[in-house]
């Protein structure tokens, strides 16, 4: 079976204070294997809207289960006044893992801020998952799938920590972002649910009780990005000139193509060579909810 059809996440990118510190954090208390390390190409920082990240410090890592799904490191300082949860954009990764109920004691000495411990939800017996935050107060979720859901298959990892499946997209308006999805890269609505969502509650300091509606865009049975409704408190993520976003910075998505979406990419479509690319053409664009999106083409 093929990994890579039309939607499925490539990577997601998180910026980070201290690379060393992360590289120990995701290689060696999570599992993942590095494989590409150097300093940002000009091109590349320039393809994503952000020239001063040219020659920062970064890493690739991979799951060792082989899914070709990478999680990229960049070094940059973190924003005194960056707090998760409370902007618009990408607001976490969700990775696919075996025995969430190891994860806390396994990650204790570990740069990881656990946020929130493995829990089963009543009425959810598809996966149970836990919440942490990385070094650049990036956002992620280990998922432990049990089954599918009635709308969606979920995956199974095939490795302690394996790849990422989910995006998380904060939006100023979740039917507005869902349209968009839709019509620019021809993703279905896969399901939207009213839940207290506790993350967002926590961060707005909300009651408890307080309710957001979430919606998955996917490619036929395959959930790829969580929109949800944040509420009017949150706003644009602030982010020094010409630089990355602070925490989870840019989801990349395979494409068929690149032609014909009706995008304004930030700069023209290049093929790129690095172990990431592997020789396919890549572009990004901003979407609805201000977020970085890197898409590379497939088909060709």
């Amino acid at each position: 079976m093929t990994f890579l059809t039309h939607g499925r996440i490539i990577g997601g990118l998180s910026t980070t204070p201290n690379l060393d510190a992360a590289l120990a954090d995701y290689r060696d208390a999570l599992g993942l294997e590095a494989i590409e390390q150097g300093t940002l190409p000009p091109d590349l920082a320039a393809s994503w809207g952000c020239p001063a990240a040219a020659g920062a410090r970064f890493a690739t890592l991979a799951p060792a289960s082989g899914a070709p799904c990478r999680l990229r490191l960049v070094e940059q300082p973190l924003r005194a006044d960056f707090t998760p949860t409370r902007s618009y954009g990408w607001a976490a990764y969700e990775i696919t893992v075996q025995d969430v109920f190891g994860w806390p004691e396994r990650l204790k000495d570990s740069g990881f801020d656990i946020v929130g411990v493995p829990k089963e939800i009543p009425g959810l017996p598809y996966f149970v998952a836990m919440q942490m935050l990385g070094r650049g107060r990036e956002m992620v979720y280990l998922n432990e799938v049990r089954q599918d859901t009635p709308t969606s298959d979920l995956p199974r990892a095939g490795s302690p920590v394996d790849h990422l499946f989910i995006v998380i997209l904060a939006a100023p308006d979740r039917a507005a972002a869902m349209r968009w999805y839709e019509d620019r890269l021809g993703l279905e609505e896969g399901g939207t649910y009213t839940i207290p969502y506790s993350m967002i509650n926590k961060a707005f300091g909300l009651d408890a009780a307080t309710l957001t509606t979430i919606s998955m865009a996917q490619k036929g049975r395959m959930p790829i990005v969580e929109i949800d409704d944040y509420p009017e408190q949150a706003d644009q993520r602030r982010r020094d000139e010409g630089m990355l976003p602070p925490g989870n910075a840019l989801v990349t998505l395979a494409v068929d193509t690149l032609d014909g979406l009706g995008l304004d990419f930030i700069t023209p479509p290049r093929v790129r060579d690095d172990a990431f690319y592997e020789g396919r053409r890549a572009a990004t664009v901003v979407g609805p909810a201000g977020e970085l999106l890197e898409l590379v083409e497939i088909a060709r």
